[in-house]
């Protein structure tokens, strides 16, 4: 199996996909362990318009494994964090990464990868739980993380009025914490 390094395959990104496609990128090399081996992250941060394509891409060099999409809310969009590795099973081979897309609020649609993933729906669906994300061609599945009497349109993970509102009943019924 080729190897290609973690500054090889950014540039695959760049080249093969639209100009753009890839708003960012970077390459962290990191140590771990008592013998200090290295290993790489790479950050991709994607134009939504062109992530399934970037999903593709990634699919090529080797079929990624999906670790989770963390979702974090910025206040007016929502930032989705596809974390993958590659190379697997290489002795000291494995490379890490992170593709990234930001969703205006207004707009909060991105289009399944679990036609080239499947093990993506259970992630995908947390984000369409969590967050509101609209996961285009996933089916509408019930909630599997939330109760599922859990009120429409209320999601935990945001944090503007469509997050969930903490009441406290009876303020003497709250432990305070010292």
């Amino acid at each position: 199996m080729e190897y290609l390094k973690p500054d090889e395959i950014v540039e695959l990104f760049k080249k093969k996909l639209d100009e753009s496609a890839i708003i960012d990128s970077r390459v962290e090399t990191k140590t771990a362990g008592v013998k200090k081996n290295s290993y790489s992250v790479i950050w991709l941060q994607v134009n939504p318009i062109s992530f399934k394509d970037a999903i593709k891409l990634l699919c090529t060099i080797q079929f990624p494994h999906l670790a989770i999409i963390s979702g974090n809310d910025l206040d007016k969009e929502i930032e989705l964090t596809y974390h993958f590795s590659i190379y697997y099973g290489g002795r000291f081979k494995e490379i890490s990464i992170n593709l990234a897309t930001y969703l205006p609020k207004e707009d909060l649609k991105i289009p399944t990868i679990t036609d080239l993933i499947p093990g993506a729906q259970t992630t995908e669906r947390e984000l369409k739980e969590m967050f509101g994300v609209t996961i285009e061609g996933l089916p509408d599945l019930p909630n599997i993380f939330l109760p599922q009497d859990f009120p429409k349109g209320v999601y935990p993970l945001r944090k503007d009025e469509k997050g969930v509102e903490i009441k406290v009943e009876r303020k003497d019924e709250v432990k305070k914490i010292e």
